[in-house]
């Protein structure tokens, strides 16, 4: 793991997911330097010093890009845009719920995101979901060198991941060119579905797993048959959930377990394990709700995977870093001990041999990602060669 801030966590866990986006190390530096003292100091100062930071180094790279658009270099103008949006996302997303400006922030980022997109010509499509009046949105990746209906793999965030950063990090490139679909969405409780739509969290994910699932298969470009689901973080809870309840999905993987939930809570209020996000019982209240602590952990008693997974009557890849420092290893372990009814189930540790050890390879995706996209294609029946 990269640690350019040795004494927080947060912060080196935001810098190696923005690495993982394709951050330039440069860029990474000049953002950073300036930031060893607010590393240390309290959420909410130092927050806002890798927000001023990181979104001025954005901003640049913004004008840039217009300069770039101004000569008609579009490409190049496409992929400044793309790392500004990584940038404005990187700091966004360590901001309180309710932060001056967070949310003009967050609709910059997606502004710069769709234009950075656009003129990099990327095989990527918005695509919304209508959902309880409101929309899931998703990117869509296509499937190359596919001939009629392609098989596809549903991607679902963790607690604070977004469907833009899961697209960045590669896995639906990585799965494109092995002859699969990808459609990353922001599910209730992440993304702009919490932003823009106030769509909490809920355990019984299959309810929205199920309308995405159908939204899916009446595609004429996609093949019902061959629709899988995969999980980061506390998707690693989500994603079991919803293959287990909505049995027309044809897989499922986890890219970190995440089998109690509940009890990773009990452990966090007990000061174990490490946060993934600065301001932490106000996020999950956020995207959970519960007016207290009180409230929120009473909601969470419903987030554990057992006597779900049982559930489970189809393929199913269970992998985990080895020295994940916020998911223990032992609820990976139990995840697969329960997968009884699979027929063709997986545990995945990823050691430093092959790298991608800490919570769900956040260190080092690629070695882990290929991984997972090698062992959906050989089950949506697409290819590795």
């Amino acid at each position: 793991m990269f640690r350019y801030f040795p004494t927080n966590y947060v912060w080196n866990l935001s810098v190696c997911l923005a690495m993982e986006m394709g951050a330039r190390i440069g860029e990474v530096v000049e953002m950073c330097e300036p930031l060893q003292d607010a590393a240390k100091q309290p959420d909410a100062a130092g927050s806002q010093a890798f927000r001023e930071t990181w979104a001025k180094m954005a901003d640049k790279l913004c004008e840039l890009a217009a300069e770039d658009e101004k000569r008609g270099r579009l490409l190049s103008a496409g992929e400044k845009y793309n790392r500004a949006a990584t940038y404005y996302l990187t700091c966004e997303r360590l901001q309180a719920h309710g932060a001056p400006g967070r949310l003009d922030l967050y609709q910059r980022f997606l502004e710069i995101f769709q234009r950075g997109i656009t003129l990099s010509k990327e095989n990527c499509e918005r695509v919304e979901i209508p959902y309880e009046g409101k929309v899931i949105s998703g990117l869509y990746v296509r499937a190359e060198g596919v001939q009629g209906r392609q098989p596809v793999l549903v991607q679902v965030n963790g607690l604070d991941s977004t469907k833009e950063m899961k697209y960045r990090v590669g896995l639906p490139a990585w799965l494109a060119k092995r002859g699969i679909a990808s459609l990353v969405i922001d599910q209730p409780g992440t993304g702009e579905a919490i932003r823009l739509h106030d769509l909490k969290a809920r355990y019984d994910a299959e309810h929205w797993g199920s309308v995405v699932y159908e939204w899916l298969a009446a595609r004429e470009d996609i093949d019902p048959d061959r629709i899988g689901c995969e999980g980061v973080s506390l998707g690693g809870y989500y994603c079991p959930r919803v293959v287990a309840m909505e049995p027309r999905y044809a897989c499922g993987v986890v890219w970190g377990a995440n089998h109690d939930w509940r009890d990773v809570q009990k452990r966090r209020l007990e000061k174990e394990g490490s946060f993934p996000v600065p301001h932490y019982w106000e996020h999950v209240r956020w995207v959970w709700g519960g007016k207290d602590i009180e409230e929120f952990m009473r909601i969470a008693e419903n987030v554990h995977l057992d006597g779900v997974v049982e559930k489970i009557k189809v393929p199913f890849l269970v992998t985990h870093g080895e020295k994940d420092s916020q998911i223990p290893l032992k609820w990976a372990q139990r995840t697969y001990e329960q997968l009884v009814n699979s027929p063709k189930r997986e545990l995945k540790i990823f050691t430093e041999r092959e790298g991608g050890v800490q919570h769900s390879s956040f260190d080092n995706s690629i070695n882990a990602g290929q991984y997972i996209a090698d062992w959906v294609a050989e089950t949506l029946g697409g290819r590795t060669a």
